[in-house]
């Protein structure tokens, strides 16, 4: 193990930008907003302001998935928030999610608007609005439940813990990066225990439990998430890889990872969607070309 640290915590701690490394201009001691900037709403009842990371993934899958189940009423416009320019603090953000982190969801469809924020919240809200992808039934929708809330408590261990520690931060310590990746390969045990069992976190059927956990643990299986899969011998997992293939596979699911994306291949990208046939349109590939 490395040598341990001479770093003695100070008597009272202050904000130090310089040890924020690669996220320091999006994280602060404080809350509310910076800036003053509405948000825009576009013509559906439903608007999300969202960005492509497994957090947001979560919910544009959920929409797509809805849409793709013949409900109608879960058209929406997705807009694109750029964490790192700050747009996470402008005052009309800050009124939809007082934490100011994405996604934040606006329901109109009513006399007065509904904000959700919290991912979980969120699918759980839709869920409930058009009656799917949540079991009605106690033990059923008790499974569902435990397994969306296991996700949104698993996840700071996987995505500030881990990642944090292992791909971002500006020292690497050896003590740290331990510590979340023996927690982060107990997790994906538990996952895999459990889908060794049924098809699906919940049982028989696909359901918002999926919805939330694929985005960190399928893409982190896969190797695609902080470019840590030989690290963490994600081979092993088999039961997770057969379960994070499925879903992948779904074409909601594939478009639902397109909405709000900024990196990967061009054509992955879909920074906002308005409608349905902006993924044939609106692409960043075919933003990009020649008239």
């Amino acid at each position: 193990m490395d040598n341990p640290s001479s770093y003695t915590p100070p008597a009272i701690w202050t904000d130090t930008q310089a040890n924020g490394g690669r996220f320091a201009s999006i994280n602060r001691p404080v809350a509310g907003p910076t800036h003053e900037k509405q948000l825009p709403v576009g013509r559906h009842p439903l608007q999300l302001y969202s960005l492509g990371t497994p957090n947001g993934v979560k919910v544009t899958v959920m929409l797509e998935e809805l849409l793709a189940a013949g409900h109608s009423g879960a058209e929406y416009d997705a807009w694109l928030i750029r964490i790192h320019d700050g747009d996470q603090f402008g005052s009309g953000f800050v009124s939809a999610n007082p934490n100011s982190k994405i996604p934040a969801l606006m329901d109109h469809s009513g006399p007065a608007p509904i904000r959700v924020f919290e991912s979980g919240a969120i699918l759980i809200y839709l869920a409930e609005k058009f009656g799917a992808f949540l079991p009605a039934d106690g033990a059923r929708r008790a499974e569902c439940l435990s397994w969306l809330f296991w996700q949104m408590g698993s996840a700071p261990f996987l995505g500030g813990g881990f990642g944090h520690f292992y791909a971002y931060a500006p020292t690497k310590i050896e003590y740290a990066i331990d510590r979340y990746a023996m927690e982060v390969k107990r997790q994906r045990d538990v996952l895999d225990r459990r889908l060794a069992q049924s098809p699906y976190l919940a049982g028989d059927d696909y359901t918002i439990a999926d919805m939330a956990v694929w985005p960190w643990y399928g893409t982190l299986v896969k190797g695609q998430l902080y470019e840590a899969g030989e690290f963490l011998q994600v081979e092993t997992y088999t039961h997770v890889l057969r379960w994070t293939n499925q879903i992948a596979h779904r074409p909601a699911v594939r478009r639902g990872r397109m909405v709000n994306r900024t990196s990967g291949q061009p054509s992955s990208q879909l920074h906002e969607r308005h409608d349905a046939g902006d993924f044939e349109t609106r692409t960043q590939d075919k933003l990009a070309a020649p008239l």
